[in-house]
């Protein structure tokens, strides 16, 4: 089970997500409270283990900003949360190399897009409002899907049961304030959506 944390805005969460047992960290250059500056996540990424998926956050960047960013960061990946184009993401794809497209709600044909994972969040994203994640269902074959929008640590089970997700991502569901991680929240959410996999892994 593949666990994103997203919306990083400090060095403190980033390091503390990580030695909770997070595989990647987001960090959100678009428009947000908790947007951050490139510098500032250059800074933190340098300090952070090697195996850890660093991934920008963008929303109807240009493609060439988008890798420019990405490479100034020194982030290993971005994600798009706008209305790219197909060509857009091939651009950011063909630059950045690791790419994940944001699609509302399970709208749109995730088969459509040549990139390597595929998430599934909220219509209006960050709200931190749960939404039907059951809709998504049947998931595609052969691409793998992340689940966003909503999630917690006490409703992650349910939502990785349901959906049988490859990954999941967090934003405001671990923070204590826009922009702050809890960390007792992030270590719960991380074993709950770890152990509700496990344990469908195990009855296949």
């Amino acid at each position: 089970m593949f666990v994103k944390i997203c919306g990083i805005t400090n060095e403190e969460d980033a390091l503390l997500s990580v030695a909770m047992g997070a595989d990647a960290l987001g960090f959100v250059f678009a428009p947000s409270p908790r947007q951050i500056a490139p510098a500032k996540v250059a800074d933190i990424v340098r300090r952070l283990p090697a195996h850890v998926m660093t991934i920008g956050v963008f929303r109807n960047h240009d493609p060439r900003r988008v890798a420019d960013v990405v490479r100034e960061a020194g982030l290993r990946g971005a994600q798009l949360h706008g209305n790219e184009s197909r060509s857009d993401v091939d651009l950011v794809t063909q630059e950045v190399g690791w790419v994940m497209k944001a699609l509302p709600g399970g709208e749109g044909d995730p088969t459509a897009y040549r990139t390597n994972v595929i998430m599934y969040d909220a219509v209006n994203p960050g709200g931190g409002i749960p939404w039907d994640w059951s809709s998504v269902l049947p998931l595609p074959k052969g691409i793998r899907i992340v689940l966003a929008g909503g999630l917690t640590p006490d409703n992650v089970a349910g939502a990785v049961a349901t959906v049988r997700p490859w990954g999941v991502d967090v934003s405001s569901g671990v923070e204590r304030e826009p922009g702050r991680k809890d960390a007792v929240k992030v270590r719960r959410f991380i074993r709950h959506a770890r152990d509700a996999a496990a344990a469908y892994e195990e009855g296949e």
